[in-house]
């Protein structure tokens, strides 16, 4: 069975507040990403730095993937938030305003240094203009396990920033630059997670954007309320049709009078191999998510 971890929702919490990162032990999501950057403002940084560790530590999230946004290496929080992280020991570490593979080598060197284990890994923030002129090199990186990237975050808010393109319904702006760090990620190995949706009144808006995250092929969505979870739960899992359809090519595939064949009639479709390992992926992430609540 091909292992994977769903990453259907990510949801950001503030590092500073304490009710959020209490809250988040009991939250539906696959992932949450305690954030010690944007949301946190400077006087408190250091306070969200140690509560979020110690919660981190108390094992108490189940089976939730945990992730810490730092602040930039550059920044005046930088390096104590990464020797932080590393001694908090979560799931990964997400880092901000990615613009080069160098950024990213250099913090998986300082992560060996500082005695991360291997489980910890990379998460990479594509929120700039140069990350997306660089997005191809930046997922190389993967290959190279001193980096240990895994997952790219797309920074759509800083990306319509910096570009002055507007987030209109579609984001047919922003598209472009969506598919090709999409493509980067697909080539390298990664998983990639679409970016925030900003209304939090439009339930429609939201779950029409997470059908076209799921469709342009992402994994999942990141969030920034609880009430958007469910949405993105729902829409980045196999319906019961997709895992009805997934069990018939792989069964079809498995009968003996078609061990030997590339290509099969499936309902008047011709299907191939190809098709049939696309299928045991949904299997496995429907299992996944099965075992995930």
């Amino acid at each position: 069975m091909i292992a994977i971890r769903p990453r259907r929702s990510a949801l950001y919490m503030p590092g500073s507040n304490a009710r959020a990162v209490e809250k988040a032990k009991t939250l539906p999501v696959d992932a949450v990403i305690f954030d010690w950057e944007d949301a946190v403002a400077p006087d408190l940084k250091a306070d969200a730095r140690e509560a979020v560790c110690a919660a981190v530590k108390t094992g108490e999230y189940g089976t939730r993937e945990l992730v810490i946004r730092i602040n930039g290496l550059n920044t005046p929080w930088g390096e104590a938030d990464l020797a932080a992280a590393a001694l908090a020991v979560p799931d990964a570490i997400l880092i901000p305003k990615v613009s080069s593979p160098q950024d990213l080598l250099e913090v998986g060197r300082r992560l060996s240094a500082l005695g991360a284990p291997e489980k910890t890994r990379i998460w990479a923030m594509i929120e700039t203009p140069l990350a997306v002129l660089q997005v191809k090199d930046i997922a190389a990186v993967a290959q190279d396990e001193t980096a240990r990237l895994s997952c790219f975050v797309m920074g759509t808010n800083d990306l319509a920033k910096d570009t002055r393109a507007r987030l209109n319904p579609g984001r047919a702006a922003m598209m472009p630059w969506l598919m090709t760090a999409l493509a980067a990620a697909r080539a390298y190995g990664i998983d990639i997670l679409d970016g925030v949706y900003n209304d939090l009144s439009d339930e429609t808006g939201l779950r029409t954007e997470c059908v076209e995250g799921r469709d342009c092929g992402f994994d999942g969505k990141t969030l920034i309320h609880p009430n958007q979870i469910a949405a993105a739960n729902e829409v980045f899992a196999p319906s019961h049709e997709d895992v009805a359809k997934a069990r018939d090519i792989v069964a079809l595939f498995e009968l003996p009078e078609n061990a030997g064949k590339g290509a099969v009639s499936h309902n008047g479709r011709m299907v191939e191999r190809l098709h049939a390992e696309m299928a045991k992926r949904t299997l496995a992430l429907a299992e996944a998510t099965v075992r995930r609540g």
